[in-house]
């Protein structure tokens, strides 16, 4: 997983898993989103995998990373939008969504493309509705 915050409140995150990928930057890029105190949208072009076996040590980290950072997500992070151009792959994704949603706090949002993507996610953040109808 990696982020890219440039475009906040529209925060890019890859979920592909590199080899050498350093997991506590990306939890601090973030925990750092959090910090912000401002609502934002999680969008990303890659949908997970399953190719990447976590290890004892990344899902025990996750875990408690999620626990100690739950208020948070579910006050700041408004959803997770996934662009999936494939509607099979989209539909397949369902079941994904729900178990994803009760382990996170926000939904996980499925779109055809990313003009989709950025249209979802102004839709949900209502202070960007406003500057983007001017």
């Amino acid at each position: 997983m990696s982020m890219n915050s440039s475009q906040f409140p529209f925060v890019w995150i890859s979920l592909d898993h590199e080899p050498g990928q350093d997991s506590q930057k990306d939890f601090d890029e973030f925990e750092a989103n959090l910090q912000r105190g401002e609502p934002f949208v999680l969008l990303s072009n890659s949908a997970p995998t399953g190719d990447h076996e976590h290890s004892k040590e990344e899902k025990k980290r996750t875990s408690l990373w999620m626990k100690k950072n739950k208020a948070e997500l579910r006050k700041w992070v408004v959803a997770m939008i996934l662009i999936e151009p494939n509607a099979a792959k989209r539909f397949g994704f369902k079941a994904f969504a729900e178990v994803f949603s009760k382990f996170w706090g926000y939904p996980l949002i499925m779109a055809s493309s990313t003009d989709a993507a950025m249209e979802i996610a102004k839709g949900l953040l209502p202070n960007h509705q406003e500057t983007s109808a001017k």
